[in-house]
């Protein structure tokens, strides 16, 4: 079992960063591949970014290609998300999410097994 646990999250006006940790306890995180996800009121969750345990290829989503880079450092059992150039439509709860490497990469919600309870990103204009 994996408790993810989000941080980093805050207020910053439009064009500026925030960077974003995903704290991993009761198991490391070395063995999942690691996503990042979005959520606005009244919207879907959507994907953001993932990577796997040894990095490699990094899918972002469109509208953040650019501007966010993922990372993880296993020897902490932190995952990150560095956003710059932020804008507010990236105003969101931001969640990480833990996915078994057994199975390949994907992008989509339901594929991830462990969530993190959030961290709210409010970007003003």
């Amino acid at each position: 079992q994996v408790q993810l646990v989000e941080s980093g999250g805050g207020l910053v006006q439009a064009g500026g960063s925030l960077r974003l940790s995903c704290a991993a306890s009761g198991r490391t995180v070395s063995n999942y591949a690691m996503g990042w996800f979005r959520q606005a009121p009244g919207k879907e969750r959507e994907f953001v970014a993932v990577i796997r345990t040894s990095g490699g290829r990094t899918p972002y989503a469109d509208s953040v290609k650019g501007r966010f880079t993922i990372s993880r450092d296993n020897a902490k059992n932190t995952a990150y998300l560095q956003m710059n150039s932020l804008k507010a439509e990236d105003t969101a709860v931001y969640y990480c999410a833990a996915r078994s490497i057994s199975r390949p990469l994907s992008t989509a919600v339901s594929a991830y097994d462990y969530w993190g309870q959030g961290t709210q990103v409010t970007v003003s204009s």
